[in-house]
């Protein structure tokens, strides 16, 4: 698979503002979204001619998929250019503050685009209309085809700037691509752009695969797959395209997951009947086993920092979420209420704990704090669950099962994503059904 370009910094004009024009309050979320303008980039007009894609336009996509960017996030409202006074070129160098407050812009987005000896270099502004001042300027080169990880770094650091937080737009989200009936699904992996973008299928569907899972580090990913009915644990290099064995296991192996760190792949295996957490380390391959319970205990999750583990056990009668050190001593229960609890996954921020819940047969997707306290349940519905954090803790992405009609036939499976506020829940565009997603780290840290 051919190697994403690195983008290569080239200066930062100046930051004159230190404030954020959003306030974000994650229990309840943005309901009086910030009214922002994003001018289309101009383009140099001695700019070379593109392929596959006409240069007059290549500001206009930039600047969509910009907006559709922030649009997605709940907090933004993007404001319709037929509004626009001022021409791109010159309002990226110097914007007329009282032409953009007549149409209630609090924030505006300029560029310019210049194409060159086959590289593109990018220039953006960010400015604040109110205080009539430059907020962010930035420029970086890359190649013409990467336009659209052009506009998904541009919404990264202008989100950065306007709210506090890091971005999540430069990612993307590896997934099981499903086709055919349901009881003889063809299941592949696909990986796409976080925005549903540029699929692309790494496996041919010949073997079943499940929950694949990104390494926090880089671009690796572990899987589980069936190999001649013999469960396997894979783990596939996305740039490479470069596949191994990390294990093979007679039993039944379930969820394999990194470490913070990306040296260790932690995971449940059931053996007699009985299901443990184990972790693996990547480089020596030696096998440790972190719980030792008559129970089952499955779908393990590691703390941002490493030092705990979340997962879900039945050892309480009921299956329910528990919080040790990640050596397995410290064992405490954290969840008491009503239903069964499953799937926990830490938030990247270290402070909630994301989890599917059952009850009285619908499926939940929740958060809570890392204590079991403060459980807010966020969506319902007839079947979803596999939630994963987007990088920044923001949001999360999960799938969820419909029946196809009333009499309960058919059968449909899609990614949809959710703010941790319960707020803006809508669906991720996939060329397939799909299931089981794990969201990337930032590509351009």
């Amino acid at each position: 698979m051919k190697k994403i370009i690195t983008f290569i910094l080239i200066c930062i004009f100046s930051s004159k503002s230190a404030h954020s024009l959003v306030k974000v309050d994650i229990t309840r979320g943005n309901l009086d979204p910030l009214p922002i303008a994003v001018s289309p980039l101009y383009v140099d007009t001695k700019s070379e001619k593109l392929s596959s894609l006409e240069v007059d336009d290549l500001g206009k996509n930039v600047s969509k998929v910009i907006e559709n960017n922030f649009r997605s996030t709940g907090l933004f409202n993007p404001l319709k250019k037929d509004a626009f006074v001022q021409k791109p070129d010159i309002a990226h160098l110097k914007p007329r503050f009282e032409d953009w407050r007549l149409i209630k812009a609090q924030a505006l987005i300029t560029g310019k685009l210049l194409i060159k000896d086959k590289k593109l270099k990018v220039e953006f502004r960010l400015w604040d209309t109110t205080a009539a001042q430059e907020m962010l300027a930035l420029s970086f080169t890359t190649t013409p085809e990467n336009w659209r990880r052009v506009a998904h770094i541009i919404s990264d650091k202008v989100y950065e700037r306007l709210t506090g937080e890091s971005g999540y737009f430069d990612t993307r989200v590896i997934y099981v691509s499903e086709t055919g009936p349901k009881g003889q699904r063809i299941k592949k992996l696909a990986l796409m752009d976080q925005d549903g973008y540029n699929t692309k299928y790494l496996t041919l569907g010949n073997e079943l695969v499940l929950t694949p899972r990104f390494n926090p580090t880089n671009q690796l990913v572990t899987y589980m797959s069936y190999f001649k009915n013999m469960p396997r644990v894979y783990l596939l290099d996305i740039e490479t395209g470069v596949q191994e064995v990390v294990g093979s296991f007679p039993g039944m192996t379930f969820a394999p997951r990194f470490s913070p760190d990306g040296k260790k792949i932690i995971m449940s295996y059931a053996e007699d009947g009985n299901s443990d957490i184990y972790s693996m380390d990547m480089e020596t391959r030696v096998v440790e086993k972190i719980t030792d319970h008559p129970s089952i205990d499955t779908s393990p999750s590691y703390s941002p920092d490493g030092k705990f583990i979340c997962f879900n056990s039945d050892r309480s009668g009921l299956q329910q979420l528990y919080v040790m050190r990640s050596d397995g001593t410290q064992v405490k229960r954290i969840t008491f209420g009503k239903g069964i609890y499953g799937t926990p996954v830490w938030s990247p921020r270290g402070d909630l704990i994301a989890f599917t819940k059952v009850r009285k047969g619908r499926f939940y997707i929740g958060v809570m704090r890392t204590d079991g306290s403060g459980e807010r349940l966020l969506t319902e519905n007839y079947y979803q669950e596999a939630p994963s954090w987007s990088p920044n803790g923001r949001v999360l992405i999960f799938y969820r099962e419909t029946k196809s009609d009333s009499k309960g036939k058919g059968h449909s499976a899609k990614l949809w994503s959710i703010d941790i506020t319960g707020y803006n829940e809508r669906q991720i565009k996939t060329e397939t059904d799909a299931s089981d997603p794990s969201w990337s780290s930032l590509l351009s840290k």
